[in-house]
Formats: C-alpha cells, sequence, structure tokens
C-alpha cells in the first residue's frame, strides 16, 4: 500500500476554487511545463525532487502531477516516504485536467 491517495481533476479543481491552503507540486520536465502548467503549482521536475523536498510542507497537503500521472505517482511514493502526511497524485495528470476543459497558466518564466 502506497501513503498516498489519487485526486480527480475535479476534486482538485474544487479545492482549488474553494481556496483551501495545498500545495500543487508540476513534475514534469521543464520543456513539458512551458506549454503550460495549473495555476499556483510549483514547478519541481521528477528527478530533482530528492534535493527540493525540504522546500516544501510536511503539515500542508501535497498534490503531485505530470502528464498522465506515472511520474506523479513515483513522487507521491517519495514524499509520502519522507514523512508527508497528506499526499495526493492527479489521477490523469495534466491531460485529464485539459480534457475536462480546466485552464492553464502559462509555464514558469525562462
Amino acid at each position: 500500500m502506497y501513503g498516498f491517495q489519487e485526486i480527480t481533476v475535479d476534486q482538485l479543481k474544487e479545492i482549488l476554487d474553494q481556496g483551501e491552503d495545498v500545495t500543487l507540486v508540476d513534475v514534469r520536465s521543464p520543456s513539458e511545463v512551458a506549454e503550460g502548467m495549473i495555476a499556483g503549482a510549483k514547478h519541481v521536475p521528477l528527478h530533482l525532487l530528492p534535493m527540493s523536498v525540504s522546500g516544501l510542507e510536511k503539515e500542508k497537503p501535497v498534490v503531485f502531477y505530470c502528464l498522465s500521472g506515472g511520474r506523479s505517482a513515483q513522487a507521491s511514493a517519495f514524499a509520502s516516504a519522507q514523512g508527508f502526511g497528506q499526499v495526493f497524485n492527479l489521477r490523469g495528470g495534466i491531460t485529464a485536467w485539459v480534457r475536462r476543459g480546466y485552464a492553464l497558466a502559462s509555464g514558469p518564466n525562462k
């Protein structure tokens, strides 16, 4: 059993719309993120997560996402193993987000 849960794009949208305090982490590559990301997300490429996890608050719920949910599941398992209490993997990733018609923000500045 993994120490994280799956969250749907509709559940995430509701959480974000309600202004709940959650950390959203995009673990895709810089070139993928340049195409757009979910507003408010932090960009931490999966391979840099071990060096960056200390910058995330363990007390806050954290939602990881990638293109389809595979890499973010790895990130979720890693964060859970590092002692994060509430860890969520976005089911279907940003692909599912876009398919539902939800907006993307522009990627981080280069």
